[in-house]
């Protein structure tokens, strides 16, 4: 039995398939840090003289993977070169770097000694649920932009897990900076774990975040912004090193902070932080 020969005949699965090289390259990036990371955890070794060395470079290899999550998807759209293909694979290598190397760096550091080797199943346990909650996240994140039409639109629902990693290896290298001082610690060292454990609640939460993506650095009304890059540049000039370790650890603590206190934010001061064009923004009910 033959088919009609008027039937459309099916498109072949390469022709829809669009992998555009220099986002997936940004992307390549962050996968391979966050695997050099992972590298560096495993070989640190806490009799050795070089261990805050090794985790010193396994974090900057973090926040490093950080800055090309930051803009492997603005490249993409500022080309037009956004694809479903680029969406997965940002995914697979934000789990990776931000999913596997955060938990098990934190259990490395602190969950190890904390919990001792009598109870490290609890360690693994705390360590566990933060990768699973962002493996979670970043599920819901693909699904909900698939849906949508602009990646995802305007906003995060629940706390993004780079910012989540970030926030993590910043206090981390705090921590180590600390311990290097030789300041006392005390029960300091349990904040690694509540924060992880609370990241991870943050992460799969209904909680939204401004996701900035439609940030116009051609608008004329840039103040806030512009001063905020200034005030951040100079920073980085003056203090060097001493940014990684103080000025981070505020900036997404005021991050996370940031999504309790946005519902209460006037719209007016919203534009003003967010977004560049009053247009995109809903009428006042």
């Amino acid at each position: 039995m033959s088919l009609p020969s008027n039937l459309p005949e099916p498109e072949p699965t390469e022709a829809r398939l669009k992998i555009y090289f220099l986002p997936n390259l940004l992307t390549a990036g962050n996968l391979f840090c966050g695997f050099v990371a992972l590298t560096k955890i495993v070989e640190a070794d806490p009799s050795g003289s070089n261990y805050f060395a090794q985790i010193k470079l396994a974090l900057a290899f973090i926040l490093l993977a950080c800055i090309f999550d930051l803009f492997d998807g603005r490249v993409a759209r500022l080309g037009g070169a956004d694809s479903p293909f680029g969406r997965e694979f940002d995914s697979l290598a934000d789990l990776i770097s931000f999913g596997v190397a955060p938990a098990f760096l934190v259990h490395r550091i602190v969950l190890k000694d904390v919990f001792g080797d009598h109870h490290a199943e609890i360690g693994w346990f705390v360590a566990s649920i933060y990768l699973i909650c962002g493996a979670f996240r970043l599920a819901r994140y693909n699904v909900l932009s698939a849906q949508t039409t602009g990646g995802g639109g305007k906003e995060f629902l629940g706390f993004p897990i780079p910012s989540a990693a970030a926030l993590v290896a910043s206090l981390t290298l705090f921590m180590m900076w600390w311990d290097e001082k030789e300041f006392a610690v005390g029960r300091w060292r349990y904040l690694l774990p509540v924060l992880l454990l609370f990241l991870s609640a943050m992460m799969v939460s209904n909680v939204k975040y401004p996701s900035f993506k439609t940030l116009d650095l051609r608008a004329t009304r840039t103040f806030t912004k512009t001063l905020i890059t200034i005030l951040f540049i100079g920073s980085v000039v003056i203090l060097r090193e001493k940014i990684l370790v103080f000025v981070l650890p505020l900036f997404f603590t005021a991050y996370l902070i940031y999504g309790f206190v946005r519902p209460r934010i006037s719209r007016q001061i919203l534009r003003e932080i967010e977004d560049e064009d009053e247009d995109e923004w809903p009428a006042q009910p």
